[in-house]
């Protein structure tokens, strides 16, 4: 007898009892679901939940595998920084090599089998109590959470807040589908604001490992972000000491960063197979782009008027060039990974231009206007979330109107 027929019998045994859920998951995960449409159908596709979610996991892991690279880079470059020493990558050189992959690998690996572990634990939880199938929206939710949070974060810290995004950002909303904020941004908001010295500050970033002497193996260090949030005298990117990273390093991502944020390269040709797969709105994508670059206009405008001449008071990222904004911080990777969530965006099309051109405009001013939280794309996420139901609303009313219109003069 097979595999595929034991698990069946296994399928039948378990029906109609209480972890029938937490079966049918497994099951479901390994084999196409036996279930098909008993009625008639519009539309048919190939292509479900399951296939749409492990798309953009597929989108994801050329991210994580950077990640956990630049993670060992990151973590031999600040000892040598420690010694005096510059270190200047190369890809296939000092990057990409088994020392780096190993310290990487040690780091952020614990990151992504806690999140999976209890985050689809409690989703076995609720299945079972609640009685309903174990869905597949964790599937990504799960991959995005190490990709967003400090490599150095402890796992116990991890832990709580993944139970808390479960379980207030989607459970209590009655599951995947229903949910009115993304997940994932909820666990890193819970993490912000319970554990805020984790999640900002000087030392987040760098993995800084301790010897059995007791000593530190790599020291910590700012992010490019951070230092220009904080010092309003550095000069170009680039040519920064406190920066220390080159723009074609910034885009290619040999800097310090969250896991998944740091190369521009890989989140521009992700989204573009999100684009074509058709599974992320390059609406909302393009617009979020369009609202950083204006904000970032209007700010630098303000500057060259002259009618600021001491940007201390606004901070160094007021004077950075507009285009800047999209290879520093998680701009581009809140713009393709985060906005284009289908169950918390935008649905109708004039909304997404609006939703997405407002979480660009926002999360340039805050990383603007707030030094302690110069990475505002995942609030500006989260605050849209909240009136992507209102702006689809209007949309939908200023469309019943002109219709309406329309209807009465033909009538006329």
């Amino acid at each position: 007898m097979s595999l595929k027929q034991n698990l069946h019998n296994l399928k039948e045994k378990y029906k109609g009892t209480k972890m029938a859920p937490a079966f049918n998951a497994i099951h479901t995960f390994l084999y196409l679901p036996n279930e098909v449409t008993h009625g008639g159908t519009h539309i048919k596709a190939a292509d479900d939940l399951k296939r749409t979610m492990n798309i953009v996991i597929m989108a994801l892991i050329p991210c994580l595998l950077f990640g956990i690279f630049n993670a060992g880079y990151q973590h031999y470059a600040a000892i040598d920084a420690a010694k005096g020493v510059i270190r200047e990558a190369s890809l296939f050189g000092n990057f990409i090599n088994w020392d780096n992959f190993v310290v990487g690998a040690w780091t952020v690996l614990p990151l992504v089998l806690v999140s999976y572990g209890v985050g689809l634990l409690v989703e076995f939880i609720f299945a079972v109590i609640k009685g309903h199938e174990v869905e597949e929206g964790y599937l990504v939710t799960g991959m995005l959470v190490p990709l967003i949070v400090p490599v150095d974060i402890p796992l116990w810290m991890l832990s709580v807040a993944v139970i808390f995004g479960v379980v207030i950002g989607k459970e209590v909303f009655g599951g995947t589908g229903m949910n009115i904020l993304n997940p994932a941004l909820t666990i890193r908001a819970f993490l912000f604001f319970a554990y805020p010295t984790w999640m900002s500050g000087d030392k987040v970033w760098v993995h800084e490992a301790v010897s059995r002497t007791g000593t530190a193996d790599a020291i910590s260090g700012e992010t490019v972000l951070g230092a220009y949030a904080q010092n309003s005298n550095l000069p170009e990117l680039g040519n920064s000491v406190l920066a220390g990273v080159d723009k074609m390093d910034m885009f290619f991502g040999f800097m310090p960063g969250s896991v998944g944020e740091t190369s521009k390269i890989l989140i521009i040709l992700g989204g573009l197979f999100l684009i074509y797969t058709k599974v992320a709105s390059w609406r909302i994508i393009l617009s979020a782009i369009v609202g950083a670059l204006t904000m970032g206009l209007i700010f630098n405008g303000v500057v060259n008027a002259g009618w600021i001449t001491d940007t201390s008071k606004f901070f160094g990222l007021m004077s950075v060039p507009f285009w800047q904004h999209l290879i520093i911080g998680s701009v581009l990777f809140g713009a393709v990974y985060m906005a284009t969530d289908p169950v918390s965006g935008s649905q109708t099309n004039k909304g997404k231009w609006i939703y997405g051109f407002l979480i660009g405009f926002i999360s340039i001013m805050i990383r603007v206007f707030n030094p302690a939280y110069p990475e505002g794309v995942f609030l500006a996420i989260l605050l849209m979330n909240v009136f992507a139901p209102t702006i689809d609303h209007y949309v939908i009313q200023g469309n019943v109107k002109r219709r309406m219109k329309r209807l009465k003069a033909k009538t006329a």
